[in-house]
């Protein structure tokens, strides 16, 4: 199962701090077995009541995922799934779409923790504005950049990088 956001953070560094869920990527797979994914893990299961976090499905027309967005397995020894887990920085890139307090105390605590580089980052956000830039959600890329252009000047102290965005936006 492919493991975003914040929990995705959680298993890739020492970052901790209160969720309620964990965000699953819909894929054909995922789609699948939803019904029975949600049942042992998502809101109100067994999982949830003793871990106080559950999982929840996310379609992929949501995140504004980089193109060959980069997971990798994590082995949590779970016996019904396993999981793939986002990269650190292609986590903070999803967290520049929605940029709301904890998406803004994540990507910060990401960037003082030296878990994100800013070329990296750069190459990340510009894949993202290619990708997406004749997509149905093209007219969110310009707020997708300013929050990223806030991320350079608050949290790595850089001016903001030229990131060309489509003609008519």
């Amino acid at each position: 199962m492919p493991l975003f956001g914040s929990a995705a953070l959680f298993l890739q560094t020492d970052y901790a701090r209160g969720t309620k869920d964990g965000d699953i990527l819909e894929t054909q797979e995922v789609a699948a077995v939803r019904e029975r994914l949600l049942a042992l893990a998502g809101r109100d299961s067994a999982l949830h009541r003793r871990h106080r976090i559950y999982l929840e499905v996310v379609g992929s027309g949501i995140p504004f995922l980089p193109p060959g967005a980069e997971w990798s397995p994590r082995d949590l020894g779970l016996s019904n799934f396993d999981l793939e887990v986002l990269s650190v920085t292609d986590v903070v890139v999803t967290k520049l779409k929605r940029f709301h307090g904890d998406d803004r105390a994540d990507v910060r605590a990401m960037v003082e923790g030296g878990h994100v580089e800013h070329a990296r980052l750069v190459r990340r956000v510009r894949d993202v504005v290619d990708w997406f830039r004749f997509d149905a959600r093209a007219d969110q890329l310009p707020r997708f950049v300013a929050n990223f252009h806030t991320v350079e000047r608050d949290y790595f102290g850089v001016a903001e990088t030229l990131v060309e965005l489509p003609d008519d936006r």
